[in-house]
């Protein structure tokens, strides 16, 4: 039933978008038209260019204000319109469109993005006042994304300001709190990491000055992506010292920095090992690291049911046996066992 309810919910809500959608396509279709073309003039870029950035988005806004999507998804909807302005819409009569895109987008884009640090800063704020609880950033900020942005979107913007925050904002070194477990001091993951971008930024010297010889744009840009590439490895190291694996009264929150992330209920674990055996052809045990056999373990967790393993951009793994590094894996197998 409840299976039931939430497919009636998914079709609804997917059926507010088909207005604007219809919209966006009238609109296209009129801009490509004999008619559209031969009497272009001013008072007529005008109006396609408010209907296409504040008509549409204006009745997106009146279909979903008393639903349970979010409204900041106007801002999208927005942005699809000026996409479709700027390729539709002969490149002399897209003065309007410039105006907007020059002016008033940065104004939207820096209110977005104070909204959802706002957001994230009540969570934080919030989570400390729970008992045993650490505040967390990265799960905030995901909690906020999604408020904000359609669930597959808002994994891509979570990830891209978590590597920016875990990489060069939060430099302050985590205290460990009695019910949390680090995993990165004897694990070989910060080295792997670091070799990485060591090889990365090797790589990239060599290969820049191979191609501006043939193409200037296309070493930059290849220069370009080895940096990003770099910031976002380098944020994933850091991630790691201060994402801990934390233990709550009823459940054993897993983290491996913001590379992969699980929830056990104690009640479903059926058995905790010590061991680094792994068998990788059995489909149902899976790494919490990425890296698999790159990246070593050292305790085993069985679950009496598949749960699932949450990586990178929203990607999901289920797992019965969920192979883990962890420090202290001793005291971590004991406490599990104290509160099973």
């Amino acid at each position: 039933m409840t299976n039931d309810m939430n497919a009636i919910t998914f079709n609804r809500q997917l059926g507010l978008f088909v207005v604007p959608i219809i919209m966006f396509i009238g609109l296209i279709l009129l801009m490509q038209s004999a008619w559209f073309l031969s009497n272009l003039d001013q008072p007529l870029t005008l109006g396609i260019t408010l209907d296409l950035l504040l008509t549409v988005p204006f009745i997106y806004f009146l279909l979903i204000r008393k639903t349970d999507i979010s409204k900041t998804t106007v801002v999208p909807v927005m942005i699809v319109g000026l996409i479709i302005g700027s390729y539709f819409l002969p490149v002399e009569h897209q003065g309007y469109l410039e105006v907007f895109k020059f002016w008033i987008l940065p104004i939207i884009e820096l209110s977005v993005i104070g909204f959802i640090g706002w957001k994230v800063r009540t969570a934080v704020v919030k989570h400390k006042s729970i008992k045993n609880d650490s505040p967390d950033f990265f799960t905030s900020l995901k909690n906020t994304c999604y408020e904000v942005f359609p669930r597959r979107m808002a994994e891509l913007v979570a990830m891209e300001i978590a590597v920016i925050y875990y990489g060069f904002i939060n430099w302050k070194a985590s205290v460990l709190q009695e019910n949390e477990f680090s995993y990165h001091k004897k694990s070989g993951t910060p080295g792997l990491l670091i070799g990485l971008i060591l090889v990365i930024c090797v790589e990239t010297i060599g290969i820049h000055f191979l191609l501006a010889s043939w193409s200037h744009t296309a070493a930059w840009i290849l220069t370009a992506l080895s940096v990003y590439t770099v910031l976002q490895v380098f944020g994933f190291a850091k991630s790691l010292s201060q994402r801990p694996i934390i233990m709550l009264d009823d459940r054993v929150i897993l983290r491996y920095g913001i590379l992969s992330e699980t929830e056990i209920a104690f009640e479903d674990i059926e058995e905790i090992e010590l061991s680094r055996h792994w068998d990788k052809k059995d489909k149902t045990s899976k790494k919490m690291s990425p890296f698999d056999e790159l990246d070593h373990h050292n305790v085993l967790i069985h679950v009496k049911k598949e749960h699932i393993l949450h990586r990178l951009y929203g990607f999901k793994k289920r797992f019965k046996t969920l192979a883990l590094h962890v420090d202290d894996a001793a005291g971590f197998k004991e406490r599990v066992e104290g509160l099973l």
